[in-house]
């Protein structure tokens, strides 16, 4: 007889990693005590975010760390991976891996997981209180923009489809659609 589900918790996620029963580098992450297989990215979704690092790159310089696909801890159930972050400590994380108060922004490319990148993780990172995150729709060739966190989720949400849009975090850094979209 099955009684439910049994969540994974951050350090359990860990622990499997360095045991070798899940693989550092496969399309997965842990999202509300569940470990999500991911689908993997096609060379549109590469493309758009080695232009979006490489946009952040050139604007924020030493100002902030672009950290690009790497893990950020939300709480003791969720690790999610960003396809790219702005992070504020000059010190590369080498001590741990960073909190979600960390993120100064979050960036998502949605293309075969849009529904889980547009329904899941908003919430998760509005809960951990991440005032703005990109949500860049490669179908639509929009970008949303997420800003005001509660735990509720988002306040506020900007649809972009021409044009460009000021990050909170660095008003002078205009984003311009057309130059991240392949």
């Amino acid at each position: 007889m099955v009684k439910g589900r049994r969540p994974f918790t951050v350090e359990e996620y860990r622990r499997l990693l360095e045991a070798g029963v899940l693989r550092e580098g496969d399309p997965g992450e842990l999202s509300e005590g569940e470990i999500l297989e991911m689908s993997p990215m096609g060379s549109r979704h590469v493309a758009t975010v080695n232009g979006l690092a490489r946009f952040f790159f050139s604007q924020v310089g030493d100002r902030a760390m672009v950290s690009v696909q790497n893990p950020i801890r939300l709480g003791e159930v969720s690790e999610p991976q960003p396809d790219l972050a702005l992070l504020p400590r000059p010190d590369d994380y080498a001590a741990a891996f960073p909190q979600g108060e960390d993120a100064l922004l979050r960036v998502e490319v949605a293309d075969p997981s849009q529904a889980h990148d547009r329904e899941v993780k908003p919430p998760l990172y509005a809960k951990a209180g991440i005032a703005e995150v990109g949500l860049l729709d490669l179908v639509g060739g929009r970008l949303e923009v997420y800003r005001k966190p509660s735990p509720e989720g988002y306040r506020e949400r900007h649809l972009i489809e021409e044009g460009e849009v000021a990050l909170l975090a660095f008003p002078e850094a205009r984003l311009a659609l057309k130059r991240v979209l392949p």
